[in-house]
């Protein structure tokens, strides 16, 4: 740990710190407001103003920190005021002045801090405003540097005026000297109201020199609306009587030499030389920190693009009320809106936000709050013991409001609406667990076709759980190496000759075996490993194709691809690099996809699919018929083959409605020029069933099961002998 050095100028930095006098009894500058807006804003733990002393650290003001005072040698602000910019500590426990330090290694456990020097006019750094949170953080942006200066510059204007009543209350000389070069106004009067002193910066604030001001009454800058009172109430005080403002800072409205008005601040200060009273005003326009106050406390409380409360305020409120009274919490969150930015920009995603923004709060109560969470996702808090029925109305007012098309420049934006809903106190008592209960709700919602809502039910949370636990044991799985892949053959049904093979992924558990696909796909599927997880499949099956097709050179590897692999961006590119380091040609790979996968990523799917066909690479529509996919994607995507679900061919011997599905899923897909295979096959009435519908190939238990790939290499072996056979 390095302790921060003394400053060459310590001796008149200490005594400018002495003349605000800060740490008396007398002492009135409350900047509690200050900490706590910096802690909002910054989404931080602590906040504090600390005055730097010769030995000590002493916190004028604090939020989350139990002391009042710390030893200099420790202190990170005694850093800070050796810089002439903000002092920014990322983590401190990479920073070799600090690692060791008793308050990073012990509590409060600093590992960021930002503090920004507090100056005297003089320019002696007299303290810090600084953040500190528990977390290491990866950087400070420009704007935040800007934000903490804004709010170090309205501290300091609080502590100058302080700075000035101590000076004022020493005496009148002394006082007007500190006023010459203060950059506030300083006017002083006599107990007439007649001004005796008149500094430069008042002439910069109300347009009067001083010639023009030394000697009239304090009236000239009062509205004329509010004159009359001013004088005879310094009368009262310098006679003795009780001061009503002698001592406090105010804001008032006051007028310039050309009639104009504006906010001032003013601390009124009194004293007596030879038995005269005598009074001085430290006067500030704040005009500019009353926009930069309003403008930083609506950083830290509304949302910049609608207006709306943050997450925050939203945050607050649902804590205030959870515990004593019944509640709502819808999770909002837009269908559709990412193909609004990639297709008609996001000044337009802006505009369509603000929108939404506007018909939510037109389908709510006026006690409501609606706020927006970030992204496309909005919440609102439903008070006073609102009904499932009132709830379940103003939600589907909402869904109906956003799918009316928004219009921006002209264009036309279509998007929905997936809500998720949750009450309190039944589904938590505090606000992240609502929170948390309406937004499993919601996305039970969009699993469930979007544009709904659902109400949130124990088990989700349950599942939740139980899926972050799984979701450990996946992540242990790939480091472990306990993924393999089994293969499923796919035959002409004619003659039986082997076409291709499709992987499917198995998991073997180190304790439960080897486990069903159901028992952990879903959970894949919906994850964050779904990426790279898939990207080991891609990478692992063909490069053991490559392999197979020394004994079947014509064969064919089909693959199943995650949803979430199109979320990348980079699934084209990512199959196109596994066949360079494989060797396996392009038309020797066939991607599958769902029409469940198609209608969650619709969006951003027809490009690499598009890449990806044009390449020779095959692409299969899997499942076809089980899923909310309109037959006009069959001409949308570049299908290569129709897979036909085996809930269609399991009793297609026997029920007429699926035989018929069946035989048009097959004239529509030849009349396309797309090939077709049937899925499922287990019996030889079901394989001629299907030869006589027209369809060509089969895959299922009459030709093979899913095997591993020593049983495959076997059959395989066979396999060429069928072919040979056919071939003669």
């Amino acid at each position: 740990m390095r302790s921060a050095p003394h400053l060459f100028n310590e001796d008149a930095r200490l005594a400018a710190l002495a003349e605000y006098d800060l740490l008396s009894e007398s002492d009135d500058v409350d900047l509690s407001e200050m900490v706590q807006l910096a802690a909002r804003l910054f989404d931080v733990p602590i906040a504090l103003v600390s005055l730097v002393e010769r030995d000590t650290q002493t916190f004028k003001a604090r939020i989350g920190l139990d002391v009042c005072e710390t030893a200099r040698d420790v202190s990170f602000c005694a850093h800070a005021i050796a810089q002439t910019d903000i002092l920014v500590i990322p983590d401190a426990l990479l920073d070799p002045r600090f690692a060791t330090n008793p308050l990073v290694t012990g509590s409060p456990h600093i590992r960021f801090y930002a503090g920004v020097p507090l100056r005297s006019p003089g320019g002696y750094a007299i303290g810090s405003l600084c953040i500190i949170d528990h977390r290491p953080r990866n950087g400070f942006s420009d704007r935040d540097r800007a934000n903490l200066q804004s709010l170090a510059t309205i501290v300091t204007d609080r502590l100058e005026i302080r700075r000035l009543a101590v000076a004022g209350a020493i005496g009148q000389t002394r006082f007007e000297n500190i006023a010459a070069t203060s950059p506030d106004g300083i006017i002083c009067a006599d107990h007439h109201g007649d001004i005796t002193f008149w500094n430069a910066a008042c002439e910069r604030l109300f347009g009067f020199n001083a010639n023009e001001a030394v000697g009239k009454s304090l009236d000239i800058i009062v509205p004329e609306r509010m004159r009359g009172g001013h004088g005879g109430g310094l009368q009262r005080v310098a006679a003795g009587g009780k001061p009503r403002l002698v001592g406090t800072t105010v804001e008032l409205d006051a007028a310039r030499q050309d009639g104009s008005e504006f906010p001032i601040e003013l601390s009124l200060s009194m004293w007596r030389e030879a038995d005269q009273a005598s009074f001085g005003a430290i006067i500030r326009d704040i005009g500019e920190r009353r926009a930069n106050q309003t403008r930083l406390f609506n950083l830290a409380h509304l949302d910049s693009l609608t207006g709306l409360p943050n997450r925050a305020v939203l945050l607050n409120r649902i804590d205030e009320r959870a515990k004593t009274e019944l509640l709502a919490i819808l999770m909002v969150d837009l269908d559709g809106f990412k193909n609004v930015n990639d297709t008609l920009g996001h000044t337009a995603g802006d505009a369509v936000l603000r929108q939404v923004a506007a018909r939510i709060l037109g389908c709510v109560r006026p006690i409501d709050t609606v706020a927006r969470l970030g992204g496309d996702e909005f919440a609102i808090l439903m008070p006073d013991s609102p009904d499932r029925a009132a709830v379940g109305a103003t939600a589907d007012c909402i869904i109906a409001a956003i799918g009316v098309p928004c219009v921006s420049d002209g264009q036309m934006a279509h998007i929905g609406a997936s809500i998720g809903i949750a009450f309190g106190p039944k589904d938590g008592e505090f606000a992240e667990d609502l929170l948390s209960a309406a937004d499993l709700a919601m996305y039970q919602a969009k699993g469930e076709g979007r544009n709904c809502r659902r109400f949130f039910a124990p088990p989700l949370r349950e599942a939740a759980i139980n899926r972050r636990a799984f979701e450990g044991e996946l992540r242990r799985a790939i480091d472990e190496n306990e993924f393999e892949l089994f293969y499923q053959p796919q035959v002409r049904m004619t003659d039986g000759v082997l076409l291709g093979v499709e992987a499917l992924l198995r998991w073997r558990h180190p304790v439960q075996g080897l486990l069903p696909p159901n028992d952990f796909l879903p959970t894949v599927e919906s994850g964050l490993l779904a990426p790279e997880i898939g990207q080991w499949v891609m990478e692992t099956a063909c490069a053991q194709a490559v392999e197979m097709r020394r004994k079947a050179p014509d064969l064919t590897l089909g693959v199943n691809v995650f949803g979430a692999q199109f979320s990348t961006g980079q699934l084209a590119i990512d199959v196109a690099a596994v066949l360079e380091r494989t060797g396996l040609p392009p038309e020797a790979l066939e991607l599958e996809i769902t029409e469940n996968i198609v209608l969650r990523h619709d969006d951003t799917m027809l490009a690499p699919l598009r890449a990806l066909r044009k390449a020779g690479i095959g692409i299969a529509f899997d499942d076809f018929g089980t899923g909310f996919a309109s037959l006009s994607m069959l001409k949308r995507y570049p299908l290569s083959r129709l897979k036909i679900d085996r809930s269609f061919i399991r009793d297609i011997c026997t029920d007429r409605v699926d035989a018929a599905v069946v035989n048009a899923m097959v004239y529509m897909a030849t009349s396309l020029g797309v090939e077709v295979i049937a899925e499922g096959v287990e019996t030889e009435p079901q394989r001629d069933l299907l030869l006589g519908c027209g369809c060509p190939t089969a895959q299922g238990y009459l030709y093979g099961r899913p095997m591993p790939l020593a049983d495959l290499n076997a059959y395989l072996s066979q396999s060429a002998r069928v072919a040979d056979v056919a071939k003669n």
